[in-house]
């Protein structure tokens, strides 16, 4: 297939959705929840867009205020929504979060089924895989039909045109029948990946290492390019056939933790995107400093409530990032 002039750094399919996030109790002593707009390849979107990068978004949602506030925030992002499809028989997921003392979170969903995970590939507009840079693409895709198949469908063809292939797998138990069907599917598109990022949680799960380092060298040996692990706190650390680099994390006042791995991916794909070397040729000190940039944008992240509402801009990382006397990298 001929590759086409790509103008889109990244085009992201998958789940877009309302986060409720509790925010306490009224006066009644019943809990009160916020709606925040989330959905882990949403955020990536989001914050490669908030850092000056090109986005298309492909997934579904239902014809319902919620899908129209969603709808609304892409626009206002300048995030193409061409292929943003509202489905009329199917409501748009809803995930409701509870957020403990340390900012850790548990999930509930509405999505049985969700319209996210009924998007169908000949709904599709092509131009969008055929332009774009890096094709990205998470996990709660491949939890149901036809959302699965049209994922391994758009994947293929992104691949065809010549677009570097991210995934960002989030293992969310209550969506999968079982752990064995999970962790099938999920390591089932590792060899199709170019740049992949797991949580320091999911190591075992994706790899059946506990060990990050190791992690991450065995997710090279099945074939992705750059494997980035990411530490909490204590940062995140990346391998290539190469070498394997590591960089800390910095001190965050924090109020949760939804979105901070989506802001780290979309800062790190926003930075290959339109770096000029290619991911495979990267040497440990340019990769370190991405991942230090992408810290960055997740510890800006963890600082407010919600995903999306805190992804952070171009100026407010690079104030960040000289304050913490850093360079400015966006």
């Amino acid at each position: 297939m001929t590759q086409s002039v790509k103008t889109i750094d990244v085009t992201a399919l998958g789940e877009i959705l309302i986060d409720f996030t509790m925010q306490g109790v009224n006066s009644q002593n019943m809990n009160v929840f916020a709606q925040y707009p989330g959905g882990a390849p949403g955020n990536v979107c989001v914050q490669v867009s908030r850092l000056g990068g090109q986005v298309a978004f492909m997934g579904k949602v239902g014809l319902d205020m919620h899908g129209r506030l969603l709808k609304t925030v892409l626009d206002q992002e300048g995030i193409s929504t061409r292929n943003l499809i509202e489905d009329q028989e199917h409501f748009t997921t809803l995930a409701f979060v509870s957020v403990d003392e340390n900012g850790e979170r548990e999930f509930s969903f509405a999505r049985k089924p969700g319209a996210d995970t009924q998007i169908c590939f000949e709904e599709l507009d092509l131009n969008e895989l055929q332009q774009a840079k890096i094709f990205h693409v998470g996990s709660l895709s491949l939890t149901a039909e036809p959302a699965c198949s049209t994922t391994l469908q758009a994947i293929d063809f992104a691949k065809k045109c010549g677009a570097l292939i991210s995934y960002d797998p989030n293992y969310r138990a209550s969506l999968w029948p079982d752990e064995e069907t999970a962790i099938e599917k999920m390591r089932s598109l590792i060899s199709s990946a170019d740049l992949m990022k797991i949580s320091d949680e999911e190591t075992e799960l994706l790899t059946g290492k506990a060990d990050p380092e190791e992690a991450a060298r065995a997710l090279v040996e099945q074939g992705v390019t750059i494997a980035v692990i990411t530490l909490g706190k204590d940062g995140a650390l990346a391998a290539t056939k190469d070498f394997v680099v590591r960089a800390g994390g910095f001190k965050s006042q924090l109020a949760d933790t939804n979105g901070a791995g989506d802001s780290f991916w979309g800062s790190f794909l926003e930075q290959i995107a339109r770096s000029p070397i290619e991911p495979g040729q990267l040497d440990s000190k340019t990769l370190g400093q991405m991942l230090e940039n992408a810290n960055a944008c997740a510890a800006l992240t963890v600082q407010k409530p919600g995903a999306i509402p805190a992804m952070p801009a171009a100026a407010e990382v690079n104030a960040f990032l000289e304050a913490s006397g850093r360079k400015a990298a966006f």
